[in-house]
Protein backbone atom coordinates (compact mmCIF):
# COMPACT_ATOMS: atom_id res chain seq x y z
CA UNK A 1 0.00 0.00 0.00
CA UNK A 2 3.03 2.35 0.68
CA UNK A 3 4.49 1.65 -2.78
CA UNK A 4 1.32 2.40 -4.49
CA UNK A 5 1.03 5.83 -2.68
CA UNK A 6 4.20 6.77 -2.96
CA UNK A 7 3.92 5.73 -6.67
CA UNK A 8 1.05 7.49 -7.32
CA UNK A 9 2.88 10.12 -5.60
CA UNK A 10 5.55 10.05 -8.30
CA UNK A 11 3.28 10.20 -11.29
CA UNK A 12 1.17 13.04 -10.02
CA UNK A 13 4.82 15.13 -10.21
CA UNK A 14 5.73 14.07 -13.34
CA UNK A 15 2.40 15.02 -14.36
CA UNK A 16 2.87 18.46 -13.13
CA UNK A 17 6.18 19.03 -14.31
CA UNK A 18 5.34 17.36 -17.79
CA UNK A 19 2.63 19.66 -17.80
CA UNK A 20 3.50 22.99 -15.69
CA UNK A 21 3.23 25.40 -18.85
CA UNK A 22 -0.23 24.43 -19.53
CA UNK A 23 -1.33 24.12 -15.78
CA UNK A 24 -0.24 27.58 -15.04
CA UNK A 25 -1.61 29.40 -18.01
CA UNK A 26 -5.12 27.54 -16.76
CA UNK A 27 -4.04 29.48 -13.09
CA UNK A 28 -3.46 32.64 -14.34
CA UNK A 29 -6.94 32.58 -16.68
CA UNK A 30 -8.77 31.34 -13.89
CA UNK A 31 -7.12 34.51 -12.07
CA UNK A 32 -7.95 36.85 -14.95
CA UNK A 33 -11.60 35.79 -15.11
CA UNK A 34 -12.20 36.24 -11.42
CA UNK A 35 -10.67 39.62 -10.67
CA UNK A 36 -9.78 41.08 -14.05
CA UNK A 37 -12.41 40.51 -16.83
CA UNK A 38 -14.60 38.12 -17.90
CA UNK A 39 -17.77 37.79 -19.95
CA UNK A 40 -21.21 36.89 -19.56
CA UNK A 41 -23.75 34.77 -21.28
CA UNK A 42 -27.56 36.87 -21.81
CA UNK A 43 -30.06 34.42 -21.57
CA UNK A 44 -33.09 36.65 -21.32
CA UNK A 45 -34.46 39.12 -23.42
CA UNK A 46 -34.36 41.97 -20.12
CA UNK A 47 -31.95 44.34 -21.95
CA UNK A 48 -33.64 44.54 -25.01
CA UNK A 49 -33.00 46.25 -27.30
CA UNK A 50 -29.56 46.99 -25.88
CA UNK A 51 -28.55 43.13 -25.38
CA UNK A 52 -30.18 40.37 -26.98
CA UNK A 53 -30.53 36.69 -26.46
CA UNK A 54 -26.94 35.21 -27.33
CA UNK A 55 -25.16 37.97 -26.74
CA UNK A 56 -21.75 36.93 -24.81
CA UNK A 57 -20.71 40.48 -23.06
CA UNK A 58 -17.82 41.82 -22.01
CA UNK A 59 -17.12 42.27 -18.48
CA UNK A 60 -14.76 45.16 -16.68
CA UNK A 61 -14.37 43.83 -13.22
CA UNK A 62 -11.69 46.41 -12.38
CA UNK A 63 -14.19 49.01 -13.05
CA UNK A 64 -15.04 49.71 -10.09
CA UNK A 65 -12.95 47.65 -7.36
CA UNK A 66 -10.31 45.18 -7.26
CA UNK A 67 -11.47 42.14 -5.56
CA UNK A 68 -9.48 39.71 -4.23
CA UNK A 69 -9.49 36.25 -6.95
CA UNK A 70 -11.97 33.81 -6.53
CA UNK A 71 -14.09 35.84 -4.18
CA UNK A 72 -16.45 38.64 -4.48
CA UNK A 73 -14.37 40.85 -1.73
CA UNK A 74 -13.13 44.38 -2.38
CA UNK A 75 -9.17 45.10 -1.93
CA UNK A 76 -9.59 48.18 -3.24
CA UNK A 77 -12.50 50.63 -4.62
CA UNK A 78 -11.88 51.59 -8.06
CA UNK A 79 -14.96 53.80 -8.77
CA UNK A 80 -18.47 54.20 -8.06
CA UNK A 81 -21.21 52.60 -10.34
CA UNK A 82 -22.61 56.08 -12.79
CA UNK A 83 -26.07 56.47 -13.90
CA UNK A 84 -26.53 54.80 -17.33
CA UNK A 85 -23.69 52.59 -17.21
CA UNK A 86 -24.83 48.53 -17.83
CA UNK A 87 -23.46 46.97 -15.00
CA UNK A 88 -23.51 43.12 -13.99
CA UNK A 89 -24.04 42.18 -10.23
CA UNK A 90 -24.59 39.07 -7.98
CA UNK A 91 -28.28 39.48 -6.88
CA UNK A 92 -28.69 38.08 -3.42
CA UNK A 93 -32.42 38.47 -3.50
CA UNK A 94 -32.92 36.61 -6.70
CA UNK A 95 -30.20 34.69 -6.41
CA UNK A 96 -28.74 35.48 -9.95
CA UNK A 97 -26.06 37.46 -11.81
CA UNK A 98 -28.35 39.94 -13.34
CA UNK A 99 -27.26 42.85 -16.08
CA UNK A 100 -29.04 46.02 -15.67
CA UNK A 101 -28.60 49.86 -15.85
CA UNK A 102 -27.76 51.59 -13.32
CA UNK A 103 -30.86 54.36 -13.92
CA UNK A 104 -29.78 56.28 -10.47
CA UNK A 105 -27.35 56.36 -7.76
CA UNK A 106 -27.80 56.99 -4.00
CA UNK A 107 -29.19 60.00 -3.24
CA UNK A 108 -31.37 60.20 -6.46
CA UNK A 109 -35.14 60.78 -6.50
CA UNK A 110 -36.51 58.87 -8.99
CA UNK A 111 -40.52 57.89 -10.27
CA UNK A 112 -41.58 56.51 -13.46
CA UNK A 113 -45.03 57.26 -15.51
CA UNK A 114 -46.19 54.91 -18.37
CA UNK A 115 -41.99 54.32 -18.61
CA UNK A 116 -40.96 57.82 -18.72
CA UNK A 117 -38.81 58.41 -15.61
CA UNK A 118 -38.59 61.72 -13.98
CA UNK A 119 -34.90 61.83 -12.17
CA UNK A 120 -34.52 64.26 -9.22
CA UNK A 121 -37.28 66.79 -11.19
CA UNK A 122 -35.84 66.80 -14.50
CA UNK A 123 -37.94 64.36 -17.22
CA UNK A 124 -36.00 62.10 -19.68
CA UNK A 125 -36.24 62.73 -22.90
CA UNK A 126 -37.92 60.21 -25.08
CA UNK A 127 -37.95 59.92 -29.29
CA UNK A 128 -40.12 57.31 -30.81
CA UNK A 129 -37.65 54.94 -32.86
CA UNK A 130 -39.51 52.39 -34.46
CA UNK A 131 -42.99 50.33 -33.24
CA UNK A 132 -44.30 47.12 -34.12
CA UNK A 133 -48.29 46.22 -33.48
CA UNK A 134 -47.42 44.90 -29.66
CA UNK A 135 -43.71 47.62 -28.57
CA UNK A 136 -42.38 50.73 -29.25
CA UNK A 137 -38.45 51.05 -29.69
CA UNK A 138 -37.65 54.15 -28.11
CA UNK A 139 -34.11 56.74 -27.23
CA UNK A 140 -34.18 57.32 -23.71
CA UNK A 141 -31.96 60.21 -23.23
CA UNK A 142 -30.37 62.03 -20.27
CA UNK A 143 -27.38 63.65 -18.64
CA UNK A 144 -25.72 60.86 -18.40
CA UNK A 145 -26.59 58.65 -21.25
CA UNK A 146 -28.54 58.02 -24.51
CA UNK A 147 -29.90 54.50 -25.41
CA UNK A 148 -32.84 52.56 -26.90
CA UNK A 149 -35.36 51.37 -24.80
CA UNK A 150 -38.26 48.80 -25.28
CA UNK A 151 -41.71 49.17 -24.08
CA UNK A 152 -45.02 46.92 -24.53
CA UNK A 153 -48.16 48.93 -25.65
CA UNK A 154 -50.86 48.43 -22.87
CA UNK A 155 -48.08 48.76 -20.22
CA UNK A 156 -47.99 46.35 -17.66
CA UNK A 157 -47.68 46.37 -13.60
CA UNK A 158 -44.34 47.67 -14.08
CA UNK A 159 -44.48 50.72 -15.98
CA UNK A 160 -45.40 53.06 -13.08
CA UNK A 161 -43.87 53.78 -9.29
CA UNK A 162 -44.16 56.82 -6.86
CA UNK A 163 -40.91 59.17 -6.03
CA UNK A 164 -38.29 57.05 -3.96
CA UNK A 165 -34.85 58.44 -2.39
CA UNK A 166 -32.36 56.07 -3.53
CA UNK A 167 -30.92 55.23 -0.26
CA UNK A 168 -26.98 55.47 0.63
CA UNK A 169 -25.00 52.16 -0.57
CA UNK A 170 -27.94 51.04 -2.87
CA UNK A 171 -28.40 51.56 -6.43
CA UNK A 172 -31.84 51.64 -8.73
CA UNK A 173 -31.13 49.08 -11.81
CA UNK A 174 -33.38 48.22 -14.61
CA UNK A 175 -33.45 46.32 -17.69
CA UNK A 176 -34.12 48.62 -21.18
CA UNK A 177 -36.75 45.87 -21.90
CA UNK A 178 -39.04 48.20 -19.33
CA UNK A 179 -42.20 46.17 -19.01
CA UNK A 180 -40.26 42.48 -18.96
CA UNK A 181 -37.22 42.99 -16.44
CA UNK A 182 -37.14 41.84 -12.92
CA UNK A 183 -35.35 44.88 -11.55
CA UNK A 184 -34.89 46.75 -9.18
CA UNK A 185 -39.01 47.18 -9.48
CA UNK A 186 -38.83 43.69 -8.27
CA UNK A 187 -35.81 43.20 -6.20
CA UNK A 188 -35.34 46.29 -4.79
CA UNK A 189 -32.60 48.53 -4.54
CA UNK A 190 -28.78 46.96 -5.32
CA UNK A 191 -26.19 47.22 -2.53
CA UNK A 192 -23.24 48.19 -3.71
CA UNK A 193 -21.18 45.15 -2.69
CA UNK A 194 -22.89 42.96 -5.41
CA UNK A 195 -21.76 44.44 -8.07
CA UNK A 196 -19.25 42.90 -10.37
CA UNK A 197 -18.25 44.82 -12.89
CA UNK A 198 -19.28 47.09 -15.87
CA UNK A 199 -20.40 46.04 -18.90
CA UNK A 200 -18.50 47.23 -22.05
CA UNK A 201 -19.05 45.63 -25.30
CA UNK A 202 -20.51 42.42 -27.00
CA UNK A 203 -17.66 40.16 -27.58
CA UNK A 204 -19.69 37.41 -30.06
CA UNK A 205 -23.25 36.76 -30.43
CA UNK A 206 -25.38 33.79 -31.79
CA UNK A 207 -28.40 33.52 -32.87
CA UNK A 208 -31.32 30.95 -30.67
CA UNK A 209 -33.56 31.08 -33.01
CA UNK A 210 -31.51 30.31 -36.21
CA UNK A 211 -29.74 27.03 -35.07
CA UNK A 212 -26.86 29.62 -32.74
CA UNK A 213 -25.86 30.87 -36.11
CA UNK A 214 -23.34 33.71 -35.42
CA UNK A 215 -24.91 37.67 -36.03
CA UNK A 216 -21.92 38.96 -37.08
CA UNK A 217 -22.69 42.50 -37.19
CA UNK A 218 -22.97 42.39 -33.35
CA UNK A 219 -19.52 41.43 -32.85
CA UNK A 220 -17.41 43.59 -30.77
CA UNK A 221 -20.25 46.09 -30.82
CA UNK A 222 -19.74 48.92 -28.06
CA UNK A 223 -22.24 48.97 -25.20
CA UNK A 224 -24.47 51.98 -25.19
Amino acid sequence: MRNSGYLALLNCHALIKNHAGFICFILLMSVFRSAVADWNDVPTGSMQPTIVEGDRVYIDKLAYDVNLPFAQVSLVKVAEPQAGEIAVFNSAVSNKRLIKRVIAVPGDTVAMLNNRLLINGQPLNYQLISQTEQEWIWQEASQANTHLIKTRKGGSSLDSFHSVVVPAGQYLMMGDNRDSSADSRVIGFVPRHEFIGRAESIVLSFDYDDYYLPRKDRWFKKLM
